[in-house]
């Protein structure tokens, strides 16, 4: 905006999260969490721009729709598709007063074809191609990841680049390491640990676990350890050793299972062959069809958890 209409129009970001647009003060919010409520509270809102709207908060939506209270008020919104029972296709097909249009990503002329390829090859045979190319509302159903063939596993040994460790934390539940080779834009599942509590009947403590960790990277040197935030005595095991770095994960569930898909398409992800607990979950890890919003079964889901930590947290970073 500031390229087209120049400084004078179009202000910058102040630390308020304000900024002037044509001489009017604008409110820059997140829309995401509930606590946004309150910032909107007792507003009157003449004009509103929201992206992104199926990742915000219905709370949030709903208040904005009470502060739109002025003769002239307008709300002008985009986003992808999310799922046939999203609240905002409701909204979308009620009797509101609302104009609406539907585009696909071919609609958009400015669009590079070796990017819109790319993007087609990215999502190949997975509910982000429906929603993100074509633009449809459709359910989320069978294998998150069917994109997953024999092309993403090796059998060869891999020499040099950089070390990861990601790990999805559980005592009853099962707990999944995986050490990863970072090497030439490419990311290799070397290795792998595995336990099963409750299949066992055999619970380990986190110095137990930390031994194996131990033992999984050998004689690697490891970047980070990369785990969910929500283990912190083990994550506080970790760095009482001080042998390991710790990063905490990014927990974004349908954000990291979209840009996991789109580098195991892309086959920038491999795995071991001897890797059999996170092949097995490729062949079984499946969408809720039950639940009214995009959710995985919580079952087969536990090297794929540590697979989506590492993908988002530091691939993500890294590949940027």
């Amino acid at each position: 905006m500031r390229a087209i209409w120049g400084e004078e129009n179009v202000g910058r970001v102040r630390g308020d999260s304000t900024v002037m647009l044509f001489g009017k003060k604008c409110h820059i919010l997140g829309a995401d969490r509930e606590t946004a409520v309150s910032k909107l509270q007792g507003a009157g809102i003449e004009y509103c721009y929201g992206d992104e709207i199926t990742t915000w908060n219905k709370q949030v939506f709903e208040m904005l729709k009470s502060r739109l209270d002025k003769p002239n008020s307008c709300f002008d919104g985009t986003c992808n598709p999310a799922g046939p029972n999203h609240w905002l296709l409701k909204f979308l097909e009620s009797d509101a007063d609302v104009f609406r249009q539907h585009y696909t990503i071919y609609d958009n002329p400015n669009l590079p074809e070796d990017f819109v390829k790319n993007l087609e090859k990215e999502y190949e045979g997975t509910v982000f191609f429906d929603r993100f190319i074509l633009g449809k509302w459709v359910m989320a159903e069978g294998l998150v990841y069917p994109m997953f063939s024999e092309n993403n596993v090796f059998d060869e040994e891999v020499d040099g680049g950089d070390y990861y460790i990601s790990v999805d934390y559980g005592t009853l539940n099962p707990c999944s390491m995986g050490l990863w080779c970072v090497k030439e834009n490419e990311a290799y599942r070397v290795a792998e640990y595995y336990h099963d509590g409750r299949e066992s009947n055999s619970l380990k403590t986190d110095e137990e676990y930390y031994a194996e960790l131990e033992k999984l990277a050998g004689d690697k040197n490891i970047v980070s350890v990369v785990l969910d935030p929500s283990c912190a005595s083990f994550i506080e095991t970790i760095r009482r050793h001080g042998k390991f770095s710790v990063r905490k994960a990014k927990n974004d569930v349908l954000d990291g299972i979209r840009t996991t898909s789109g580098y195991l398409s892309s086959g920038r992800i491999k795995v071991h062959r001897s890797c059999r607990s996170i092949i097995h979950e490729f062949g079984a890890y499946s969408w809720d069809t039950d639940a009214n919003f995009d959710k995985p079964l919580k079952i087969n889901d536990h090297a794929m958890d540590d697979m989506r930590y590492f993908c988002y947290t530091i691939l993500r970073r890294l590949w940027r």
